[in-house]
C-alpha cells in the first residue's frame, strides 16, 4: 500500500467500519473516480490497493490547513460525524463537514445534533431527505456500467457457473427477515412448482444472529423437493458479483426496510428488469412496466404475479431487459454521482477561502 502524502489532500473520506458494507462499497467505488479531478483519500482499516488513502494516525499529525486552505471532511456515519467534530474542535484541524444520510427512519437526538453541526447535507434519495430536518442535496448513487453490463451470451454465463440452463430469478444480499428473503423464498417456492423449467439463487450472507434464518429457510425449501432447481451458493466476491447478475433473467429486491439499496441497479444495467418492493430508494430506480415492477413489502402474492407475468411472456421480459440497462446508462452511471459530490466539494472549498 502507498499512501498519500495529507498535506496534498483536500477532501478526506473517512471509513471507519472494518467490515464490508454498503458505505464502504461506496467509499471503494467512489474516491478512486473522484481522485481524478479533486485531491481526495480515503480513511480506513482496510480497502483495496487502488482506493487513495491516508493513515489514521495521520489524522491528529496532519498539518492544520490543507492545500486549499479547508479540507472537507466527508462522513457517512455518526462516528465519523464525530470524529470530524474532535478533529475540529479538538485539534484545531480546518474541516468543513459534510455528511450523506442513506436512512430512511427518524433520527435519534444525539444523531440530530450531529447533523446540526455540518456545513452540508447529501440526502441519497427524496424519501431520505424528507427525514432530515434540513435542507440537503439529493444525489442518488449511481454504478459502474462498464463492470456492470449484459452478457454476450446468457447461456454460457449459466453453464460455466454451473446452473440450471431454464430461467432464473435471483436475489442477491444479506440474508434476513429485514431484507425480505424469507418473503423471496415463500413466492420462488409457489413460482417454481408450476414452472419445471424455472430456477431461483439466493445469494447473500448471513451473520451469526440470522443462521438460524437461513437455516429455516433451507429447509423450507427442502420440504417442498425443489432443492435442485431453488440454488443458496455461497457469497461470492465483489469483483465476480456481475457475473451472477449476467446468469439472471430476473432480479428480486424483496427487502421490508432498507436505505438505498444498490442492487437494482447492478441487475439492471446487467439487462436484468427487477422487481422491488416500495422501500428505500426503488421507486425513483425502477419504472413500472418499462425496467420491472414495484410490490408492497411482505406482499408474496403480488410477487408471485408481477414475476409469473415476465417469465411466462418471454418478448415482454426481453424488451424490459433492453429498457433496464439504457435506464441504467442514460440515468445512474457512477461518473454522474461522484461528479456531484465533487461539485459540493469545490462549493465548501470556496466557501471556505
Amino acid at each position: 500500500m502507498t499512501y498519500r502524502d495529507p498535506g496534498q489532500i483536500d477532501v478526506l473520506a473517512p471509513n471507519f467500519k472494518r467490515r464490508l458494507s454498503g458505505v464502504t462499497a461506496t467509499v471503494v467505488r467512489l474516491v478512486p473516480l473522484q481522485a481524478d479531478s479533486i485531491a481526495i483519500a480515503a480513511v480506513a482499516p482496510a480497502l483495496p490497493d487502488h482506493v487513495p488513502q491516508i493513515r489514521r494516525r495521520d489524522l491528529l499529525t496532519m498539518s492544520a490547513s490543507g492545500p486549499s486552505g479547508h479540507r472537507v471532511w466527508h462522513a457517512r456515519r455518526n462516528s465519523e460525524m464525530l470524529a470530524g467534530l474532535v478533529l475540529k474542535h479538538l485539534f484545531r484541524k480546518r474541516l468543513k463537514l459534510l455528511f450523506t444520510s442513506a436512512s430512511q427512519r427518524r433520527h435519534t437526538g444525539y444523531s440530530k445534533w450531529l447533523i446540526r453541526q455540518m456545513d452540508a447535507l447529501i440526502s441519497t434519495s427524496c424519501k431520505t431527505a424528507d427525514y432530515l430536518d434540513r435542507p440537503s442535496r439529493v444525489i442518488l448513487h449511481g454504478i459502474d456500467t462498464g463492470n456492470f453490463s449484459p452478457p454476450a451470451d446468457r447461456a454460457a454465463i449459466k453453464a460455466s457457473l454451473g446452473l440450471p440452463p431454464g430461467p432464473i430469478v435471483g436475489c442477491f444480499g444479506r440474508i434476513r427477515a429485514q431484507k425480505g428473503t424469507d418473503v423471496f423464498v415463500d413466492a420462488m417456492i409457489e413460482l417454481l412448482r408450476d414452472r419445471p423449467k424455472a430456477a431461483a439463487i439466493v445469494m447473500g450472507r448471513a451473520t451469526e444472529k440470522h443462521r438460524g434464518f437461513e437455516r429455516d429457510l433451507k429447509a423450507r425449501v427442502a420440504a417442498t423437493g425443489l432443492s435442485d432447481r431453488f440454488l443458496f451458493p455461497p457469497e461470492v466476491p465483489v469483483h465476480d458479483i456481475a457475473r451472477w447478475y449476467q446468469a439472471l433473467d430476473l432480479f428480486i429486491a424483496p427487502q421490508r426496510w432498507e436505505g438505498f439499496g444498490l442492487t437494482p441497479l447492478e441487475a439492471m444495467a446487467c439487462g436484468v428488469p427487477v422487481i422491488a418492493t416500495t422501500v428505500g430508494a426503488f421507486e425513483e430506480l425502477i419504472v413500472p412496466g418499462e425496467t420491472g415492477a414495484l410490490i408492497p413489502p411482505g406482499d408474496v402474492a403480488s410477487m408471485v404475479s408481477a414475476a409469473a407475468k415476465l417469465l411466462d411472456d418471454p418478448s415482454e421480459l426481453s424488451r424490459q431487459s433492453a429498457n433496464a440497462r439504457s435506464h441504467v446508462v442514460s440515468d445512474f452511471g457512477i461518473e454522474r454521482e461522484a461528479e456531484a459530490i465533487v461539485t459540493i466539494y469545490r462549493a465548501l472549498l470556496d466557501a471556505a477561502e
